[in-house]
């Protein structure tokens, strides 16, 4: 296990279901979080380009173990308070995993859509470009919500994927998110010195937008490399 001491933030190397059986009870004012997708299994492999780059379709080992939204049940209700929200990215594969699982818990269970403006390019023109993400969003009524006009209240946002130089994280992150969507989602869900926590860190984006905008993070990521990434990217804060 890996952990830091700053007040402000908590980073833990470890497994998240084990992780979440020491957080107390009520103790956790957003979860914003961004698990494997489990597209691994529909990939058909690298694409090489003639310029010598490569899509990167397979993604990475980890998003080859199967994700339960079942495991999460428990844990995300235990620890989140009844003024809290919960957002998880997701993909179209186990959106409807993810629904079973919480909607029958929450009195909301919402769709959030970010479009990448700077989507991988379709190298065979046969489909749609994979240009938007989704992100459950749960919460109960009296949530914490922080909305100054309507315009800012559409379930839509649109920027470019990450990029450099804010993708300049060593060891890269495949999915890493970026800054700007991050903050958005953590400045209409959150208060100042509220607990934000994300169980599967990657390099810590939702550490960097908590810590940037005055709250407390609490991360885990079961690769320890990522761990060191992001202390490294917090210990600015």
């Amino acid at each position: 296990m890996f952990s830091t001491n700053s007040s402000a933030y908590k980073l833990f190397n470890e497994n998240n279901l084990d992780f979440m059986k020491r957080l107390p009870d009520s103790s956790i004012d957003l979860i914003l979080t961004d698990p494997p997708y489990n597209l691994s299994q529909f990939s058909r492999g690298n694409i090489h380009l003639n310029n010598g780059k490569t899509i990167n379709n397979k993604i990475a080992e980890w998003d080859s173990i199967p994700l339960n939204p079942n495991d999460y049940i428990e844990p995300f209700t235990r620890i989140i308070k009844p003024t809290g929200n919960i957002f998880i990215f997701t993909s179209y594969s186990l959106l409807g995993k993810w629904y079973d699982a919480f909607n029958p818990l929450f009195s909301t269970f919402q769709i959030f859509v970010w479009h990448k403006t700077t989507p991988t390019q379709s190298v065979y023109h046969n489909s749609f470009l994979n240009s938007c993400e989704l992100v459950v969003c749960l919460w109960n009524k009296g949530h914490t919500w922080n909305f100054s006009s309507q315009d800012q209240m559409h379930n839509f946002f649109e920027c470019p994927s990450c990029m450099f130089p804010e993708k300049i994280i060593s060891p890269k992150h495949p999915t890493q998110k970026p800054l700007e969507l991050i903050e958005h989602l953590l400045l209409i869900s959150s208060n100042p010195n509220d607990i934000i926590f994300d169980p599967f860190m990657g390099v810590g984006t939702t550490g960097e937008a908590a810590l940037k905008n005055n709250r407390r993070f609490i991360g885990i990521d079961i690769d320890e490399k990522y761990v060191k990434a992001s202390l490294k990217r917090l210990s600015i804060y």
